[in-house]
């Protein structure tokens, strides 16, 4: 099978890692790709977002499978233009994409279907944000409507900070904050079948303890030791086929990764968003435990034969990933320094670039990530700290908590 991967960030790195590990895979092609990820595939250069470069670069390269990265590409359509020219795709349309896309759009999916969630509404000026904070009152939750980097949302006691973002976005989702744990579920479905992965947790906040601004996320690890027992079965009864069905009945069916961001409420798992791609960091701890070969996986769900998939293989342990991020981020990273000790085994590149001499500099907000396993989830922390720290990179800077809650026991459920 020849697989193109079109995305150039960490959760690309991953998943040229697992393509790559898949015996049936026997060339891989990433666009544009990152150092990284030039040792596990052949480079090469294309609009990502543009559909008809990304269908005639899959059809020179005699693509079986086109892997679809980030959301941009999926929200404008890539992966409907590779399906009108009869190439496998793993990635939603374009109208099923706005499941991510659209606050607003995934609100309505999610109210037809059933599926518990925070009480929201849409609004696109001054007046209607500020009814909408008064009467959910603080914490207050105001979100980018559309694409935003994982960075559209801010949760804050500051109403004016919250008004103000509202501002900055133009139309906005505010929504009553849900209180809990977070927990990261990734599902490939092919529009009708749906398998769940691993649950994950990331961090969205820049610094340690959930301060700061935040961020497209400084760490993962994965598997939850404090996740209620029936917690994924529960999910896929009362979110994810409800919602699959409702993208059915509205003539646009969702086949490829559903990403499904939760709160453990006291009440119990009420969907925070919906993502229509791989989360980063979270896949690099889910596909770093799983042992199916990742290529034949992706190749069910984007030819509808996910039913007839055998049932996943998990590796024991547990997986940690850990992000150094540039001086500077989340707000506009410092870039061009001169990377040392970024090439090693466990190292995932998100933001890096070769230099005229081959040197290994900084290109993006976050920079690489340490990811490591381990028999329990302790050893597999301090071997991702261990991989991020022998990094140096001038100005960097990591959350120093990841995964520690977990190891130590301190993440209560509520009620």
């Amino acid at each position: 099978m020849r697989v193109l991967l079109l995305g150039g960030g960490g959760r690309e790195h991953a998943l040229a890692l697992g393509l790559a590990g898949d015996p049936e895979v026997e060339a891989l092609i990433a666009a544009p790709g990152n150092p990284g990820i030039a040792g596990l595939a052949e480079l090469r250069q294309v609009d990502a977002a543009d559909p008809a470069a990304v269908t005639a670069l899959a059809v020179e390269v005699a693509a079986d499978l086109v892997v679809i990265g980030p959301e941009a590409p999926l929200v404008a359509g890539v992966a409907d233009a590779l399906r009108a020219k009869g190439v496998a795709v793993f990635g939603p349309g374009g109208e099923a994409a706005r499941l991510e896309g659209s606050k607003t759009f995934a609100k309505d999916v999610m109210a037809a279907a059933g599926v518990p969630t925070a009480r929201a509404y849409s609004c696109t000026d001054a007046e209607s944000v500020a009814a909408a904070l008064d009467e959910f009152g603080a914490p207050y939750v105001v979100k980018n409507d559309g694409l935003a980097a994982g960075k559209g949302v801010v949760v804050t006691e500051d109403r004016v900070a919250a008004l103000r973002h509202a501002a900055e976005c133009g139309r906005v989702v505010v929504e009553e904050y849900l209180a809990g744990p977070e927990v990261s579920l990734f599902v490939v479905t092919d529009g009708e079948a749906a398998v769940p992965l691993l649950p994950a947790q990331d961090f969205k906040r820049v610094g340690d303890g959930d301060t700061g601004p935040n961020t497209g996320g400084m760490g993962a690890y994965a598997p939850l030791p404090w996740a209620p027992s029936g917690l994924v079965d529960e999910v896929m009864a009362s979110t994810v086929h409800p919602t699959l069905a409702e993208m059915r009945r509205r003539g646009t069916p969702f086949a490829g990764l559903l990403y499904v961001g939760l709160a453990i409420t006291a009440a119990g798992p009420r969907v925070i968003e919906f993502n229509a791609r791989f989360g980063d960091p979270e896949t690099q701890v889910v596909l770093a435990l799983l042992e199916t070969p990742l290529g034949g996986l992706l190749h069910a769900a984007a030819t509808r034969t996910l039913a007839d998939h055998p049932p996943l293989r998990w590796r024991d342990g547990a997986a940690v990933t850990v992000v150094l991020a540039a001086e500077g981020y989340p707000g506009t990273p410092r870039t061009g320094d001169v990377i040392t000790g970024g090439d090693r085994p466990g190292i995932i590149h998100a933001g890096t670039r070769r230099g005229p001499d081959g040197e290994l500099l900084s290109a993006g907000g976050r920079i690489l990530c340490g990811t490591a396993t381990g028999p329990d989830l302790a050893a597999a922390r301090d071997a991702a700290y261990e991989l991020v720290d022998g990094v140096t990179l001038a100005g960097a800077h990591r959350r120093g908590d990841i995964a520690t809650a977990a190891v130590e026991g301190r993440i209560a459920l509520p009620g």
